[in-house]
């Protein structure tokens, strides 16, 4: 088989099909994933990488004082927990016909499966770093333990609830000591509630709360249970620690067809909680 300039084998790719799948991926997963638009990354590591450290802080401490600094006052976790870094992978078929009918014809193949496969691999993500993974004893942003906690109002009422609510959650990170700046993510149904009039104000609701939100507020259809949450972001608080990016792989030639896998390393390192509040 062919193998690219990086090594990995394209199978009966040609460089220029290649590059266009790889295309496809990479924008694909960019366009569908939420939780990294919000989240600093860390890496990549290498792909071998199979675990990393997370160091867990409380809550943020003002910095010392003094006129000669004579003392040492480090910022240091309170511990440090080792997590698995798990793959996140879906596989696409390319039937040998396509790839005939492309060669002779000189038109396109049609990379839709790739495409798919890709959505699925983003899915996948968002719902690691929102509800971690019970099996391979991750937590994500929705369920680890320390963050705080507000219980969501009615918001299909259009009188402000939403607002209450939202304020109250960003004021309780703020007052663990998290300035910002915050990011929100919402299940589609709350997004679509905050898309109410505020009141008699004739403006929509999530116009009164979207200045709050410097890094943005999204929705996201891995938020399942609840409304949502507010992260008060930075490295210093939560990042996604990625041992390899979104790659495509060529895995085997099998019954004539061409079999690929879109495929990540990545683990959610949440290193202060009490910067996070769910709305449940």
């Amino acid at each position: 088989m062919a193998p690219d300039s990086s090594g990995w084998q394209r199978g009966p790719l040609t460089a220029d099909e290649w590059d266009r799948l790889l295309d496809t991926v990479i924008e694909t997963t960019r366009d569908q994933i939420v939780a990294s638009k919000f989240i600093d990354v860390f890496g990549p590591i290498g792909a071998g990488y199979q675990s990393i450290t997370n160091p867990v802080y409380l809550k943020p401490e003002p910095a010392s004082i003094s006129m000669h600094g004579d003392d040492l006052d480090i910022a240091k976790p309170n511990k440090n927990k080792t997590l698995d870094i798990p793959i996140l992978y879906k596989d696409f078929v390319i039937y040998w016909r396509d790839i005939e009918h492309a060669n002779e014809t000189s038109k396109p193949l049609d990379f839709s499966a790739a495409a798919s496969a890709a959505n699925d691999v983003a899915l996948k993500e968002d719902d690691l770093i929102f509800n971690g993974s019970e099996q391979l004893g991750i937590p994500g942003l929705l369920n680890v333990a320390g963050r705080e906690t507000i219980t969501c109002s009615d918001w299909s009422s259009g009188e402000g609830m939403a607002f209450r609510d939202i304020v109250d959650a960003r004021n309780l990170l703020i007052k663990n000591g998290h300035t910002g700046p915050f990011a929100m993510a919402l299940s589609p149904e709350a997004f679509a509630q905050l898309h109410q009039v505020h009141g008699d104000s004739k403006v929509l609701e999530i116009e009164h709360v979207r200045d709050l939100f410097e890094e943005g507020i999204y929705q996201s259809s891995q938020i399942r249970n609840g409304c949502g949450v507010i992260v008060a972001t930075g490295e210093q608080n939560v990042d996604i620690a990625i041992a390899e990016d979104v790659s495509v792989y060529f895995l085997n030639d099998d019954t004539m067809n061409n079999y690929y896998r879109v495929m990540e390393c990545l683990v959610p390192r949440i290193k202060r909680p009490s910067a996070i509040c769910t709305l449940e």
